[in-house]
């Protein structure tokens, strides 16, 4: 027959293996953290995180408190804690970007204003407006009609290098109409 063996709740609640306290850790700390914050802030751009990272090499340290032989060269030896723990969160990021055979959908893209669109067409045909009858024609056919090059030398009957120069022409007016400078 076995015996039950009850345990106190303090009993039970304190770990097997004690840890020990470092007094001169603790004063180690409080004299030192603000000057090794910003050193964990150099290394992160988010303040919230730089806590975390120094709280994370200063654990670190406190583990190793021991085996510190020279505990003159701490600031050395938290520095290079923080440098290292950064470089694993670095390397362990996880990255949210999958290759993928279809684009995603657009739906959380706000939509342009509707207003702001028709003032920018009517800027634009304005200034198209003002450009000379043969460059006009020539970007109508190729922008607004969307016909090639070649397309639009065919129409108006001039060679596909005056199709080229006219419409360079007439789109260097347009890039400097003041109309437009402010939808640039």
């Amino acid at each position: 027959m076995t015996t039950l063996v009850c345990t106190s709740a303090s009993d039970a609640a304190t770990p097997a293996t004690q840890t020990r306290s470092y007094p001169s850790f603790a004063s180690y700390m409080s004299a030192r953290q603000p000057v090794l914050l910003r050193t964990a802030r150099s290394l992160t751009a988010n303040p919230s995180d730089a806590e975390d990272l120094l709280q994370t090499a200063l654990t670190k340290t406190y583990v190793a408190w021991d085996r510190i032989e020279d505990h003159r060269a701490l600031d050395g030896y938290v520095r290079r804690a923080l440098l290292n723990t950064r470089t694993s969160q670095w390397r362990k990021r996880k990255v949210d970007e999958f290759a993928c055979d279809e684009l995603p959908e657009t739906e959380g893209l706000p939509a342009a204003d509707p207003a702001e669109q028709q003032a920018l067409r009517d800027a634009m045909w304005r200034a198209v407006m003002k450009l000379p009858a043969r460059q006009r024609a020539m970007v109508v056919l190729r922008y607004y009609e969307d016909l090639s090059e070649v397309q639009t030398a065919e129409v108006l009957g001039v060679s596909v290098g005056t199709v080229k120069s006219a419409v360079s022409r007439a789109l260097g007016k347009l890039r400097d109409d003041p109309e437009l400078a402010p939808a640039a």
